[in-house]
């Protein structure tokens, strides 16, 4: 599992920040709420940091991220690893020609939609969005990238539920996360 160390104090506060509220948006959910975390400039600029050594060097040309959340902290990390920043929007939200691919969630279906022309053949990408569970949206996400010829180099969350098991729907794609859900 490609994950931060728990011994660097950064985790520890980002996990602090991170609420969590039961039964949404449907019973049964265990909501992993960012927004929380977003409301402490420190603990948000540790996240991005975070992100960002890992990633600067990389050759990363293109950061993608997935509406709404990864729209968040998809651009500061893009801009700082000197990358493109690519929003993968949900259906109807791009003009123009669109790659689209539809996916399921853990409470459901969903589609999401890339610019055609937006990545180049053979850039080298990141997906960022906040949180994997299923693993739907990510691997949906690939699915656009790959249909563009870009390399998917990584995928990159905050937050990682273990037991929903989305990791296995990356078909071995590395995964790096910031902390895992309790």
């Amino acid at each position: 599992m490609s994950a931060c160390r728990d011994d660097d104090p950064r985790i520890r506060s980002i996990q602090s920040k991170i609420r969590v509220v039961p039964n949404f948006p449907k019973p049964g959910i265990m909501f992993q709420d960012i927004t929380t975390l977003l409301l402490d400039p420190k603990a948000f600029k540790d996240t991005i940091d975070l992100f960002v050594d890992r990633y600067k060097g990389k050759s990363i040309s293109v950061v993608a991220g997935i509406e709404a959340r990864g729209f968040i902290f998809g651009p500061p990390i893009a801009l700082a690893i000197g990358a493109k920043f690519v929003p993968l929007r949900k259906r109807k939200k791009l003009p123009g020609k669109v790659y689209r691919e539809e996916y399921d969630l853990e409470y459901g279906s969903d589609c999401i939609e890339m610019h055609v022309g937006a990545v180049d053949p053979g850039e080298r990408a990141l997906v960022v969005d906040d949180l994997i569970a299923t693993g739907g949206t990510l691997r949906a996400a690939m699915n656009l990238l790959e249909r563009a010829e870009a390399e998917v180099v990584e995928c990159a969350c905050v937050i990682e539920i273990p037991d929903l098991k989305g990791r296995d729907r990356l078909n071995g794609k590395p995964l790096y996360v910031l902390v895992e859900s309790q």
